[in-house]
């Protein structure tokens, strides 16, 4: 399809790459790999012919078809969504005014027979490309796109102008995979996507039959849409067969023997330099001598490859808060006449980890802000805890920041235990290496403010820490930074994200927000989405059964008694595989409740006698037991609830 031939590109009087061969062929589903500033996203331009290289040719393919989506900077207006989704067909929308003219044509009084032969036959051939193209399912593939990104229909119909930019880029993505390209080159596809959007892209390219080439810091993501992987390493371009994972463990292993290999030339290269400074001046040794110094003029040195230190980032050690930093009691958010939030009902407990997570618009940064105290709730009670300091990163705190400060200024005093160097230190595990930290804040691109601003965060002694999509602007070595430091604050934690592969061993609880209300999962990311998966599959099993019915019952002649009762009894067993665990569960959960219930009846009854208090010792133990049971009354009873509103969800579907 596509084939680079001895490419070469420089920036700055230094080659990005220089010299390359790499073939692209269809099918292919490439990781594009490399430290930053490398030219990933210039090699995707090159093949794109966005910009030229500075030497070597791109050989394309006869009338393919590119989609290229950059990181940023894509806007539309002037249409609404529909028009702009639409206009992806441009092949369809041709061939469909090609289409109409001919019909007209043929509708003419007095044309000849070669002539009506000649329009018949040119029509045949635009219906048969019609077909190829897929054009008369066209309309819902063009919806079907748009609501798998997240658009609703009641969008449709919108300016595309009065869109955010995050769901610009949404346009731009949704416009690329309704024109059905040879190949698809994606520049951070994730960044603006929520987990449900996310994981409908996965599979719409799990299926894509074209070649694609991605450049993604979510390793969730490229581990489960490429299967190659190619590397910018020191100008050239190396190629891995496998998933990301594979490719990390590959290079892990290339790289201990680059440094091991290097060591050996340094060791070879001293030696060779201390023999000819001992001959230089003996006649007897000179040939010798000679002879060394040409082989090392002549010797190939080898590079030591980018290996950056783990830099240990601990959070301070906070103060302990309350056993509840944080609870929210029937809180409501409106903005003007659309309802946000309703009624909602949180308690954060200490040491929690949570997610928030769920389709965009739904409120998950307006619940984090709420939750965080920097924006006002309509109605409802926000209780703060005893002992509760709240940090908060929220997806515009770039904009608080001093413009007048520089990088190192705007992070230094925060923690008065970090020296200047720790700081830089961990400045650089943020990409902020050199002279770079005395850059003002002003200068700073978006991405750069927002890595500063999570630095602050790293140093503050909060024992709550609210962050809105805190991996937008990282690469993959400072989210694992970023992460593991998560991973060992011994606060409380609540992360809008939809990065998966981060969130994985830091959470240990779920909250998803929708517009029919929230719902907690007590589990970590992979059982969130389990559920999720499980429920989806009910709901389109549902969904098929219910329709099949309909269908069937709108025209009562075409179905028999007996196909009825396949029917029902095909639903009815669906219902029984879809909630029996859950039934179980609920029916173990509640015998444990009456068996607690029963016990504390009995303790009532005893701490109610006047003569049990003449054993100290039996009514120390007694209280003790009593207190243990309502502690593990109250956690049976929120976990009866969660099962009880999950079960009825899936009722709801049956019904």
């Amino acid at each position: 399809m596509i084939d680079l031939k001895n490419v070469s590109l420089q920036f700055n009087g230094k080659y990005l790459f220089n010299d390359v061969n790499y073939r692209i062929s269809s099918g292919d589903k490439i990781s594009l790999v490399g430290a930053n500033g490398t030219g990933k996203s210039s090699l995707l331009k090159i093949i794109t012919g966005e910009i030229e290289p500075e030497s070597g040719t791109v050989q394309r393919q006869k009338n393919i078809s590119i989609g290229y989506l950059p990181q940023e900077n894509v806007t539309h207006s002037n249409k609404t969504l529909l028009e702009e989704a639409t206009s992806a067909l441009s092949d369809i929308v041709k061939l469909q005014q090609k289409e109409a003219g001919l019909q007209k044509e043929l509708s003419k009084e007095n044309i000849s027979d070669d002539e009506r032969d000649d329009l018949i036959h040119q029509l045949g051939e635009v219906h048969l490309r019609l077909v190829e193209l897929d054009s008369y399912s066209a309309s819902s593939r063009v919806e079907k796109i748009l609501k798998g990104l997240g658009f609703e229909e009641e969008d449709f119909d919108r300016l595309t102008e009065t869109f955010s930019g995050g769901w610009q880029m949404r346009i731009a993505l949704a416009k690329i995979l309704i024109s059905q390209n040879d190949i698809l080159l994606l520049d951070e596809p994730t960044n603006h996507l929520d987990i449900d959007s996310l994981n409908w892209l996965i599979s719409f390219l799990k299926s894509y039959r074209g070649a694609l080439v991605v450049v993604s810091h979510d390793k969730n993501f490229i581990n489960q849409v490429t299967d190659k992987t190619l590397e910018i390493y020191f100008g050239k371009f190396y190629t891995f067969k496998g998933d990301y994972d594979s490719y990390l463990r590959f290079k892990e292993e290339r790289d201990a023997q680059a440094i091991h290999q290097y060591e050996l030339q340094q060791k070879k290269i001293k030696e060779t330099e201390r023999f000819i400074e001992r001959f230089r001046y003996k006649a007897t040794k000179a040939r010798q001598v000679q002879s060394r110094i040409k082989q090392l003029e002549k010797l190939d040195l080898i590079e030591l490859p980018e290996i950056k230190n783990e830099i240990d980032i601990k959070f301070p050690q906070p103060a302990q808060s309350g056993r509840i930093p944080i609870q929210l009691e029937k809180v409501s958010k409106s903005y003007s006449d659309k309802s946000v939030l309703q009624n909602i009902d949180l308690s954060i407990e200490r040491g929690d980890k949570i997610a928030l997570v769920g389709p965009n618009g739904a409120g998950k940064t307006t619940l984090a802000k709420i939750i965080a105290g920097v924006l006002q709730h309509d109605s409802g009670e926000r209780i703060v805890g005893h002992n509760t300091f709240i940090s908060y990163y929220a997806q515009d705190v770039a904009d608080n920041l001093d413009p007048e400060l520089d990088v190192l200024d705007s992070v230094y005093g925060i923690n008065e235990e970090k020296t200047v160097g720790e700081l830089r230190s961990l400045l650089g595990s943020f990409l902020f290496t050199g002279d770079d930290v005395f850059k003002k804040v002003g200068v700073l691109s978006g991405g750069e403010k927002s890595r500063v601003a999570l630095c602050k965060i790293l140093l503050t002694k909060a024992n709550l820490i609210i962050l809105d999509e805190p991996t937008n602007h990282l690469d993959i070595s400072s989210k694992k930074i970023l992460q593991k430091a998560m991973v060992d604050f011994p606060g409380s934690l609540v992360i809008v994200s939809h990065d998966v592969d981060f969130l994985r061993p830091i959470i240990n609880k779920v909250l998803d927000i929708r517009k029919t209300g929230l719902k907690f999962y007590p589990g970590d990311i992979d059982y969130y989405l389990f559920k999720r998966k499980e429920l989806t599959e009910t709901e389109k099993s549902v969904s098929g059964i219910s329709e099949k019915l309909q269908e069937k019952n709108f025209n009562n002649d075409s179905i028999s008694r007996k196909e009825q009762k396949r029917l029902e009894a095909e639903l009815r067993q669906k219902k029984y595989q879809a909630t029996k665990n859950l039934t179980k569960e609920i029916e173990r959960i509640e015998k444990q409740i009456s068996l607690l219930e029963d016990e504390q009846k009995v303790l009532q009854s005893k701490l109610a006698d006047s003569e049990f208090y003449n054993n100290p010792e039996e009514v120390k133990l007694t209280n003790k037991r009593f207190k243990e049971i309502e502690k593990e009354l109250e956690e049976l009873l929120q976990n009866w609830e969660l099962k009880t509103e999950e079960l009825n969800n899936i009722l709801n579907q049956f019904n």
